[in-house]
């Protein structure tokens, strides 16, 4: 091996061969396991967040495929539709200056397919430097022909069951990319903003119980004031009791609308009334919908003033008896120049009482960073109560287990109240809605153009037939209907054929599916849905689902839903629900506030400078460039080293407990690192004392010291422990076990333990062979105990270790990861050797001790007196002397009988027994008591400089948060140290 741990050099080089050798595949033999990516998009790069919970699936698999089980890990990536198409359409304007709209559909559908077959596959090459061991040969993308097929067959099945609907509603509309967008593309942001009060006046010479001709309501959008068509009163309040089912007259506009009693408006906030605009307020909409009060939208989709409004009623149906005559001053105007001159108009009309200063949240699109409106539009619907029923039950019958529990309310919370879905974008990118209109705006629902076409000629031919009595022509409709065939697109002899015949070609609706949809059929739709061939058969239901608790509402609740509906089965079994990256302080990782770490940085290493560059480069404000460029220097003054994958792994993992966010900490990652190294010198260690040495691998009598028989014992508990965390999603348990293992255990003692058998001339043949047979199967289970965390690393050092422990490759089994998982025999255990080494650790750690308080020097041999013990403590010293003679560093170790006897010491106590070191001659009393009081004084001057600088109230007013807890840190470190120095000089001054 080489004498440096150097991860570059092996992971990819160890990868490669994996995937060459097919061991991501299902191996056909075992009970099947099955994981399904959450596809990330087509568009995207690896984050912190994708890298933590490809590490948890990934180690689930590994551990699986391990145990046996017949494994598949479902890889693909979502189309991304608003992503990728505004990816694109820059792509194309700076490339050749145009827009999607220069190109028309079709030309720039082309073109996003070209992106994608050249640059689509960033994020699967990410997914290959994290190690993740997916069936690659099964990938699967939402836009692929199975795929696109499966979506097309829901769609159609559910429409036909009334279960879809196309109806005018309330959607979060996005102005500049002219698309509904979901809550989960809606980012809040909190900011400060103006709370108009205004003056409705009282209609029909009507009055307040005051006395006052007007209501007062408040807004912070004035511009919907134009769509207005009810003030809202508390049924409760008595200030308005009776002017309910009165009228205002709505300011600037003139029309008159109803004063409503509704729950809606809150007696205690202002004055207690409130303007009511159904068409631009989702809460304003459920009180229309209760007091039935009709829709007036006055926004074009760029968010504009329209000329003329328009009115609906709830279920979206126009209603044209409504004035709809708006000020034409406002025509065209955009909504916040709208505001401005709508506030200027109501102040000199005398109808702006006051203006208010409020704390306020505004929803913006994550993706085109403009306010979202909620805005009055067709779209299409997935009705969601007969659907949400089953799917509950599911959950609360145990069919599907939330992990951690306390996320099935959530999810009950969230299905028991549910809105109907909006499905459509209005985007190009995506599955196209498959539905057809006729001239008359009937909708024909197919799988494709030829179904729907004959859908509407059969239709038509009744209608002619019955309707104009004109047999022949409907016979002609029907008889062309025959020929039409069952490809999915009209040929040329049909349009010819039906152009002859005066039947104008159906249009296809321009909208596409939300992406949420399509991916709500992932885990049957993979596997070739709606065919239940040997995959569905044997994957389906899969067997966990590893995400966020972000999306339970977004993707696990549609995806029991429609999955339910259309297999009869659950998705999968479990859902295992962790917490969010967040950066060291807790704060979430965003480009905006410049925190963003990149896992594939943290695996290769960054300079500085382009750390900088990074993190910096998307940002538009100078000024918040060069605050973050100066806290990323300060955070990583020399960049970031390179740490490897299986560092960053087993940190994930390390933190990944159930539910809980991750406070990612460098110093984690460092000391991971160190891990990592350590597990690389100890097997260069094995390896050179049993590499050409006899290891029993190939038989022959074998003596096991005690230390061979504890670390043997102590490795069946922890191949326990670990299995039982992994088992319990306690991945974070599962990693200290073995860290605590690994490092503590096998390294720090049995390898030094080792060292009085192996370099022993005296020792036997027999002693010398069980202690290498020891180190290489004990590190050897290690490996594989290791692997399903830290696979790159366990392998390649596997690779040498496996033979010398007598493990034979076999077909098939030349790798880690087709090993079979570490179990513990409990027959190994030996209690009396765990005591006795206990002991031994005890009298050892005693003698470190006593060196470290007096500053002895770690290579100075020592007499050691042990006393006031009992008699297997006696046994124990004799049956232990070349262990403590060489851990301790002991020149001598003897047995005192009167602890009267004993000279000057310095001592420690193990259980009843007390060590003693002799002090004689060891150190210089006065020269010592000096030197601490000296070190003393220098932490008495820190602690001094530090609490002076927390007394100055300007310094802990005005410095920055963070800074000031670093210094409190400070302080508590240097009180600390000054702690013990203290303790050892009251322990030298009383020698």
């Amino acid at each position: 091996m080489d004498k440096t741990y150097q991860p570059e050099q092996i992971e990819s080089r160890w990868y490669e061969r994996w995937e060459a050798d097919g061991h991501f595949a299902p191996s056909g033999e075992g009970a099947p396991f099955s994981i399904m990516i959450p596809p990330p998009n087509v568009t995207g790069s690896l984050h912190m967040g994708h890298a933590f919970q490809d590490t948890i699936m990934d180690t689930l698999i590994r551990w699986k495929r391990m145990q046996g089980h017949n494994t598949l890990w479902q890889v693909g990536t979502d189309h991304a539709g608003i992503a990728t198409q505004m990816l694109v359409e820059r792509k194309v304007a700076a490339e050749e200056g145009k827009t999607r709209h220069d190109l028309g559909r079709e030309a720039f559908i082309d073109k996003v397919w070209e992106w994608k077959h050249e640059s689509g596959g960033h994020i699967t090459r990410q997914l290959r430097r994290m190690g993740a061991s997916v069936d690659w040969s099964r990938e699967r993308f939402t836009m692929d022909d199975g795929f696109y097929k499966a979506v097309q067959e829901v769609f159609v099945r559910l429409f036909n069951e009334g279960l879809i609907y196309r109806g005018k509603r309330l959607v979060n509309w996005d102005p500049t990319l002219h698309t509904a967008i979901s809550d989960l593309e809606v980012e809040n942001r909190d900011q400060q903003g103006q709370f108009w009060h205004f003056r409705y006046p009282l209609a029909d010479g009507v009055t307040t119980d005051a006395g006052l001709d007007h209501l007062v309501v408040a807004t912070t959008r004035p511009e919907t004031l134009l769509g207005d068509t009810g003030v809202a009163v508390n049924p409760e309040d008595p200030r308005y009791a009776s002017l309910v089912g009165k009228f205002v007259e709505l300011p600037l506009v003139g029309r008159r609308i109803p004063i409503v009693a509704d729950e809606h408006a809150d007696m205690e906030k202002g004055s207690g009334c409130v303007k009511v605009t159904p068409a631009h307020d989702f809460n304003d909409y459920e009180v229309g919908r209760r007091q039935g009060l009709p829709l007036i939208n006055v926004f074009t989709q760029d968010a504009a003033i329209l000329p003329q409004a328009e009115a609906f009623d709830i279920q979206g149906r126009p209603l044209p008896d409504i004035d709809t005559t708006l000020p034409e001053a406002y025509a065209g105007l955009d909504r916040f120049e709208a505001r401005k001159r709508i506030v200027a108009d109501m102040e000199a009309a005398g109808l702006l009482e006051q203006v208010e200063t409020v704390n306020n949240t505004l929803p913006y699109g994550d993706r085109s960073g403009d306010v979202i409106e909620p805005l009055l539009t067709d779209q299409w619907f997935v009705a969601v109560e007969s659907l949400a029923k089953p799917a509950i039950e599911a959950v609360e019958k145990g069919d599907i287990e939330f992990v951690p529990k306390n996320y099935e309310n959530m999810y009950f919370s969230w299905m028991r109240d549910l809105q109907d879905w909006c499905i459509s974008r209005q985007l190009w990118w995506g599955h196209r809605i498959p539905a057809w209109y006729d001239v008359d705006g009937n909708v024909f629902v197919a799988r494709n153009e030829v179904e729907a076409t004959r859908q509407y000629l059969l239709e038509l031919a009744d209608f002619i037939e019955h309707e104009q009595d004109d047999f022949d022509t409907a016979m002609r409709l029907r008889s062309f209907d025959q020929l039409l065939g069952n490809t999915p697109q009209l040929t040329s002899d049909a349009l010819l054929t039906m152009e002859r015949l005066g039947v104008p070609r159906l249009t296809q609706d321009e909208d596409v599916l939300d992406t949420w949809f399509s991916s709500g059929l992932w885990t049957f739709a993979t596997l070739g849905w709606p065919n239940r061939g040997e995959d569905f058969r044997t994957f389906h239901p899969s067997s966990v689902l590893v995400t966020g608790f972000d999306i339970i509402f977004f993707w696990v609740a549609r995806m029991i839903m429609l999955t339910l509906k259309f297999t009869g089965e659950v998705p999968f079994k479990q859902v295992y629900v962790h917490g969010l990256v967040r950066d060291a302080q807790g704060q979430k990782m965003s480009k905006s506030k410049g925190n963003v770490l990149d896992p594939i940085d943290l695996i290769d290493g960054i300079d500085l400078d382009s750390l900088v560059e990074k993190r910096t480069g998307s940002l538009m404000q100078p000024q918040k460039a060069k605050a973050i460029a100066n806290a990323t220097r300060d955070e990583f003054p020399e960049g970031i080293e390179p740490h490897g994958t299986d560092a960053l792994r087993f940190t994930f993992l390390s933190q990944a407990t159930t539910g809980r966010d991750i406070k990612f900490d460098m110093g984690r990652l460092d000391g991971y690192r160190n891990f990592c190294n350590k597990l690389w010198n100890a097997s260069r260690y094995v390896l050179m004392n049993a590499e050409g040495e006899d290891c029993g691998a190939e038989g022959g009598e074998v003596e096991l010291s005690l230390a061979d028989r504890w670390i043997v014992s102590e490795l069946q508990r922890t191949e326990a422990q670990v299995t039982k965390a992994m088992q319990e999603y306690r991945f974070d348990q599962a990693a200290q076990a073995l860290y605590d293992f690994l490092w503590g255990e096998y390294c720090d003692w049995y390898l030094e333990l080792s060292k009085p058998v192996l370099w022993d001339e005296a020792a036997s043949a027999e002693a010398k062979r069980g202690t290498r047979q020891t180190l290489v199967r004990v590190l050897e289970a290690i490996l594989r105990l290791a692997h399903p965390m830290m696979p790159f690393i366990t392998e390649e050092i596997w690779q040498r270790v496996a033979p010398l422990a007598g493990k034979t490759a076999g077909e098939g089994r030349d790798s880690i990861m087709v090993q079979p998982w570490p179990q513990p025999e409990p027959e190994k255990i030996d209690e009396a050797a765990g005591r006795d080494i206990a002991w031994l650790k005890g009298v050892i750690v005693a003698v470190r001790n006593v060196r470290a308080e007096m500053n002895i020097a770690p290579g100075k041999p020592l007499e050691v007196l042990l006393t006031k013990g009992s008699a297997s403590d006696r046994e124990r010293l004799e049956a232990n002397r070349p262990f403590l003679a060489k851990l301790a560093k002991l020149e001598r170790a003897e047995w005192l009988d009167d602890p009267e006897q004993a000279p000057l010491s310095a001592t420690q106590l193990v259980g009843d027994m007390e060590v003693l070191v002799p002090m004689a001659g060891l150190i210089d009393k006065e020269a010592e008591l000096a030197r601490l009081a000296k070190e003393i004084d220098k932490q008495d001057k820190l602690i001094g400089g530090i609490e002076k600088k927390l007394a100055n109230e300007s310094f802990v007013a005005k410095a920055p948060e963070a800074v000031v807890e670093k210094e409190r840190g400070k302080l508590a470190d240097f009180q600390a140290a000054r702690r013990v120095l203290v303790e050892q000089r009251d322990k030298i001054a009383a020698l």
